[in-house]
């Protein structure tokens, strides 16, 4: 290696084997104006030769460059042994200054972009502003308009009412001036006629004799005459006044008489007063209605239509009610048109019109579930929602409807209807029937056909509504579905198995066996039955189950079926009314509004409706407290009539008939919800027999009040509380009144408790058994104790602790005890048959020869129901 190529610390060359990074620097350009110097440095590349030491790259020859901005060209440093640049390095070179260059377009065209943008925002803006100034100029042009227009018209107004008030002022002055020159006219004839009197030199006969009136002329000038009228009264006459001191004995004349009296001048002037038309109106007339009422609906006097009614011969005050029929019959005498209605059209509007084809939309089907008791309705219902329903009811037994909706895999909905099972709730099964689209009907694999199946079967035909039968409880030995299927068919229900019209689906609510194909099939019944509703309008539905909670008052469960219910909203619930305060879903969250075919719980009743009954939303508070009013009254009116007298010969005979044997055995219940309060006074009124029945003198939702104590006692009746328990007052008021309050959460043993006390209070129940029968040969007299008989037994044995009866040709003649039983000359207890026997009986003494003696003994039968 020369000297010239050694390494050095001296001089420009510097410490190392050679340069091999490049440095340039490079500006970015960003949005906003905004730009970046970043230094950019690139690696040469090292070419290795087979020597060891690096050989330079082949020198290329000079190419002029592309232009390219100053900024991008790295400056050269001056160097005594400079290279030239490599092809690769040249080609790079020019690839990253093309680069550059073309980032630098895309940017300029961003920013003519952007500006242009700007610009157009701007020109936006511009006009936009141009518009508000313009309406501004408008609206405050308007706003003057209306202010001059509102300044002109109160300007004519008070221009009108001054006009008005100068014009009353000026009539005023000339009435008092005219009222003022008649009373000095009068004032000057009096003094001119008394004058004339004292003039004369008037006689005492003259004074004496009275005057002849002339009917001409005017009243007498004479003051010791007093003629009769009221102003000549001294006593009514009134406070003395310079009027009344100068007007004499002529009553004066008012202004309005005056007005009056120049009205008249001037229509008589004009060719006469014409007669008054009677205007002929529509008169409202209710079913009854007041003489007052309907005088002040024909703007007519009271006394006139009295009148018309004494032309009907009839006599009435203003306070008397009068019929539809006569009230009719008075308008029409009147000239008016008469329009009858009933207090049953308050009623009318309340259930909107039909909705229109393209007002509805899909809805989801509401599913009732219904079957014998524990066939596991309320299990399968908790597979399907995944819940624990059965866990809550009392004794595992549903009793009360449960409404649920449940969502599958794609979001559709279900609204599932949960009834219960027992005989009791027959009431509710018809009801959940009644308002349902698809009937599910759970039939357990193991127990076949039950009475409430069969009775489910009935509600569902009866409602008309498409059934689905799930064959239950698959998991369990004896497991027969082909058996429920042949049962079913004596039910005149053909399943698909059979080529039948119903589908049936094996499931098992334990293992979850079976529930994908029962949804499918309740999708496929759904599709089929393409149900709709419009949720557009005010909502209506039915009320599934009414109660009263302590912290939150009356709450009804409502299932919707059209329309949307809102919170807010004004309905109207069977003969209850309010506004909705709150909606709760099936899942305990409260909720804005329930559109159809879901189930919500309602707060903001008056009270609780019945279960079954209908709810609508209506306009205003005032309707619907009229038609819960009518509601109301109507159930009164049929209360009244169910305990008024009887009407047919079946129900007087039916009522002396339990006046003379059959007894009451009173109860008052009180339960959680409508529903168990319904199925318990069905239950209760139809366990008694033809010697007792069971009566419900008061049955409600809610907990045990005073007042129901104070009813008890009265009636003298037992007190039973469904899933309540009383408040303080009346634990108090019961203690003190001895009355008995019994508590139940199963209606099983509710109805047997009540049997049991019923049969307890008809007492023991006493069945005859005849022991032995004896003919009575002949009677005797047996010293000092009285006639004695002697008989002969025929059959059984005669025994002297027994009682005994004498017939005489089959007709009782004496029932008692036997005194004593002898046979010879012994005493004895018992003479058995064939054998002979004399007797003696307590207080009787008339039997006689050819009597029959019968010995009985009772046997005491506990009473059943």
């Amino acid at each position: 290696m020369s000297d010239d190529k050694k390494l050095t610390l001296s001089g420009r060359s510097t410490l190392g084997v050679g340069k091999g990074v490049e440095t340039g620097q490079v500006r970015q350009n960003f949005s906003h104006g905004r730009s970046k110097s970043v230094v950019v440095e690139r690696k040469k590349k090292r070419i290795l030769v087979k020597g060891g030491a690096p050989a330079e790259a082949p020198q290329a020859p000079e190419t002029p460059a592309p232009q390219a901005p100053k900024a991008y060209v790295p400056k050269k440093k001056p160097s005594s042994g400079g290279r030239s640049l490599t092809d690769a390095e040249l080609e790079n070179r020019q690839r990253v200054l093309g680069e550059a260059q073309k980032r630098e377009e895309e940017e300029a065209k961003q920013r003519a972009v952007l500006e242009a943008e700007r610009k157009k925002r701007e020109a936006a803006a511009a006009a936009a502003y141009d518009e508000e100034a313009d309406a501004r100029q408008k609206a405050e042009a308007d706003a003057k308009k209306k202010a001059e227009e509102a300044a002109r018209i109160k300007a004519e107004e008070e221009a009108a009412k001054k006009l008005a008030d100068d014009t009353a002022t000026r009539e005023k002055a000339e009435a008092e001036a005219r009222q003022k020159a008649e009373l000095e006219a009068r004032a000057v004839q009096l003094k001119k006629a008394s004058e004339a009197r004292q003039a004369g030199g008037e006689t005492t006969e003259a004074r004496s004799k009275p005057k002849r009136k002339d009917k001409k002329a005017g009243p007498s000038q004479d003051r010791n005459a007093r003629p009769r009228g009221r102003d000549n009264d001294r006593g009514r006459r009134g406070r003395l006044t310079i009027s009344t001191a100068t007007a004499g004995d002529e009553r004066q004349r008012s202004l309005a008489a005056y007005k009056r009296a120049q009205a008249k001048k001037r229509a008589a002037e004009m060719g006469g007063a014409q007669p008054q038309q009677r205007q002929s109106r529509e008169i409202t007339v209710p079913e009854a209605i007041s003489v007052q009422e309907l005088a002040q609906r024909m703007a007519e006097k009271a006394t006139a239509v009295m009148k018309a009614l004494m032309k009907l011969d009839i006599i009435a005050t203003i306070n008397d009610t009068l019929d539809q029929d006569t009230a009719q019959l008075v308008v029409e005498e009147f000239g008016h048109t008469a329009k009858r209605v009933s207090e049953a059209d308050v009623e009318i509007g309340l259930v909107g019109d039909e909705d229109s084809e393209q007002d509805l939309l899909p809805r989801a089907p509401i599913v009732t579930v219904m079957g014998h008791v524990d066939h596991g309705k309320t299990s399968l219902l908790d597979a399907l929602r995944k819940a624990n329903v059965v866990s809550g009811e009392a004794g595992g037994i549903t009793q009360h409807i449960g409404a649920y909706q449940v969502a599958d895999e794609n979001g559709d909905k279900i609204t599932f209807l949960d009834t219960p099972g027992h005989a009791a709730f027959t009431q509710m099964r018809a009801r959940g029937a009644s308002v349902t689209d698809i009937v599910i009907l759970v039939v357990a694999a193991d127990d076949g056909v039950m009475p409430q199946t069969i009775e489910a079967i009935n509600h569902s035909k009866a409602a008309g509504v498409p059934m689905i039968v799930a064959i239950n409880k698959m998991d369990r030995e004896g497991a027969d579905p082909t058996r429920v299927r042949n049962e079913l068919l004596q039910h005149e229900v053909v399943l698909e198995t059979f080529q039948g019209d119903t589908q049936e689906v094996e499931v098992s609510a334990l293992t979850g066996a079976g529930l994908d194909k029962l949804r499918e099939a309740i999708a496929l019944q759904a599709e089929i039955l393409e149900l709709k509703a419009n949720p557009d309008r005010e909502a209506e539905g039915v009320v599934v189950e009414a109660k009263l909670d302590k912290g939150r008052g009356p709450v009804a469960t409502v299932l919707v079926q059209r329309g949307t219910l809102r919170v807010g909203d004004i309905f109207v619930a069977g003969a209850e009314s309010g506004r909705v305060r709150a909606l709760v879903n099936d899942q305990g969250k409260q909720v804005k509004e329930a559109g159809p075919s879901e189930p919500v719980e309602v707060l903001g009743l008056n009270g609780a409706p019945g279960a079954g009954d209908d709810f609508s939303v209506v306009e205003n508070e005032a309707r619907a407290r009229e038609v819960a009013t009518y509601r109301t009254d109507l159930a009164r009116k049929k209360r009244q009539a169910a305990s008024a007298a009887p009407k047919t010969l079946e129900s007087i005979f039916s009522n002396l008939k339990e006046a003379d044997g059959q007894q009451a055995f009173d109860v008052v219940i009180k339960g959680d919800v409508q529903g168990s309060v319904e199925a318990i006074t069905q239950a209760l009124e139809k366990s008694g027999n033809d010697d007792i029945k069971c009566r419900v003198v008061h049955g409600a939702v809610g907990g045990i009040t005073e007042a129901d104590i104070t009813l008890a006692q009265a009636s003298n009746a037992l007190v039973i509380g469904f899933n309540v328990r009383p408040n303080k007052q009346a634990r108090d008021a019961a203690e003190a009144e001895g009355i008995t309050i019994k508590y139940y959460s199963i209606i099983y043993d509710l109805i047997d408790d009540v049997k049991s006390a019923m049969a307890g209070q008809l007492g023991p129940e006493f069945k005859e058994n005849v022991i032995g029968r004896a003919d009575i040969k002949d009677a005797f007299q047996a010293g000092k104790a009285g006639k004695a008989a002697g008989c002969m037994v025929i059959e059984g044995s005669i025994r002297n602790d027994l009682k005994a009866r004498i017939l005489r040709d089959d007709v009782i003649i004496y029932t008692g005890q036997i005194e004593n039983l002898r046979r010879f000359k012994d005493d004895v207890k018992e003479v058995k048959s064939g054998q002979e026997c004399g007797l003696t009986f307590e207080n009787y003494h008339d039997f006689k020869s050819g009597d029959v003696l019968e010995v009985f003994e009772l046997e005491e039968i506990e009473r059943v129901l």
